[in-house]
């Protein structure tokens, strides 16, 4: 009997080399090509699932001599999808490109032209490295610090929160930055749970087209729409008395808004195409990287929703905050991806080591880890040094609450010396400005967007604060 080819994206805009990927890699994965960004919008939502790999070139369209649209294509496949594993296939072979493409989430890049056999290589390696991550050990079930990793103040908070939360019936949002393990919060919020035996569903709603989210989530009745040719039930449904997640909340199209706040507050819905009215009992997660506050003032997420919806509120820290950490993850990592590829463990020297506590991780975990695919991929029984290991950094993308400003003086000078030897393309208009939004939409948060009240707060007057806005809004 044969088994189903794994299926694999290829993203580029110069059909000789679609053309020719297709044809060389077509014997081992499912091929499925697109030329730019609204293709692969387009194409995913056409897919019943979400390919586990994908090639993409940085210079797309309409900008092809940039790596900008290939940057936020990036984004926006690890948004559709979390496990998506992305290679990044260029000519323009840029180490900064690069550092910033694994930074972003992507597992490694590839410079053109490449030999065909290099990249599917390339690529059988990335999948197994994301059957290691779905592969639990007949042996050893899951304990919960197998699932979140890490001995800090702020991991063992957040574990307190998901203990207390669990049993509740009440609706929790989970806030946290791009890749901090925001979906690992989910499950563990469920299996903490006595609902843990019922099911667990999970819908990411920046997935799936705007005109398909209704019927996903409530269902629908034979004959609602062209194609509905039977009836069939919404995750509310298929959730029961379980546990749905809702993940990218703030993606959730306004119109439907409403209608998911009338479930959490009695459970009742209908189906596309009815008007019997049905139930669930299943306790809602939601899941966002955005500041719904802020989409609240802006009039793009429901006041009355977010207050719903964060009954309970958890929030993700990201890595640069879990200092004591970043080894611990380290090892845990290490440990599966070589136990997968069945290769002895690289190590790092000391000076590494240190680079490692002191490196940010603008990616959070996700970057972390596929950095320990890589350097598993490269360094097998091998130890890895300063060089090494810094050549899989993105030492330029610097985000301003990622620098822990001191207050003495001296100790903002030592940083200062610090950031500027370990930062390559320092800009100080940049960093500047970047503080400087920073602080206005802290104060803008605490004073739920009052200019009034924001202004006294920052020490300036409030014409100088709406002009500041302006202008990060003109940049």
């Amino acid at each position: 009997m044969s088994h189903a080819k794994p299926g694999l994206l290829i993203v580029d805009d110069d059909p000789l080399i679609t053309d020719t990927m297709h044809f060389v890699l077509s014997r081992d994965f499912e091929v499925f090509v697109a030329e730019s960004r609204a293709q692969v919008k387009s194409l995913l939502t056409q897919l019943q699932s979400t390919p586990p790999l994908a090639l993409v070139d940085l210079g797309l369209p309409p900008a092809q001599h940039k790596p900008d649209e290939g940057f936020a294509l990036i984004s926006d496949l690890l948004n559709h999808s979390k496990r998506i594993k992305i290679l990044v296939l260029s000519g323009q072979n840029d180490e900064a490109n690069a550092r910033h493409a694994r930074a972003l989430g992507a597992i490694d890049f590839i410079a053109k032209p490449a030999e065909p056999a290099k990249i599917k290589q390339a690529l059988l390696t990335a999948l197994r490295f994301d059957q290691a991550e779905t592969v639990v050990p007949a042996t050893e079930p899951p304990a919960e610090d197998d699932v979140i990793v890490g001995k800090s103040f702020v991991i063992d908070r957040l574990r307190q929160q998901i203990r207390l939360y669990a049993d509740a019936p009440f609706p929790v949002l989970i806030e946290g930055e791009s890749g901090s393990g925001k979906e690992l919060v989910a499950k563990s919020l469920h299996r903490w749970a006595k609902r843990a035996d019922k099911p667990y569903l999970a819908l990411n709603c920046a997935a799936i087209s705007p005109t398909l989210v209704e019927p996903t989530l409530f269902g629908y009745a034979k004959g609602a729409f062209t194609g509905a040719v039977q009836a069939h039930s919404g995750y509310f449904e298929d959730a029961r008395d379980g546990t749905l997640f809702l993940d990218e909340i703030g993606e959730l199209p306004l119109e439907l808004q409403a209608k998911l706040l009338r479930v959490l507050e009695n459970g009742e819905f209908q189906r596309v195409g009815e008007t019997q009215s049905r139930f669930s009992n299943a306790r809602i997660v939601a899941a966002t990287n955005r500041d719904l506050r802020r989409e609240v003032r802006e009039g793009r997420f429901r006041g009355d929703l977010y207050h719903r919806l964060s009954v309970f509120s958890v929030h993700v820290p990201p890595l640069r905050e879990q200092q004591e950490d970043k080894l611990a993850l380290l090892e845990h990592f290490r440990a599966i991806y070589c136990r997968e590829a069945k290769v002895p463990p690289f190590s790092l020297t000391a000076d590494a080591q240190r680079i490692w506590e002191e490196y940010h991780f603008p990616g959070n975990v996700r970057e972390l880890r596929n950095i320990v695919i890589r350097l598993t991929t490269k360094y097998a029984g091998q130890s890895v040094g300063p060089r090494e290991l810094e050549a899989e950094f993105d030492l330029d993308l610097v985000s301003p609450d990622a620098i822990p400003l001191p207050t003495d003086a001296q100790a903002l000078r030592d940083y200062a010396k610090k950031h500027l030897k370990s930062v390559h393309g320092f800009n100080l208009d940049q960093v500047m400005k970047q503080w400087e939004k920073s602080y206005v939409e802290a104060a803008l948060d605490m004073t739920h967007g009052n200019l009034s009240q924001a202004s006294k707060i920052l020490g300036v007057n409030r014409t100088t604060l709406y002009s500041r806005m302006q202008t990060y809004q003109n940049d």
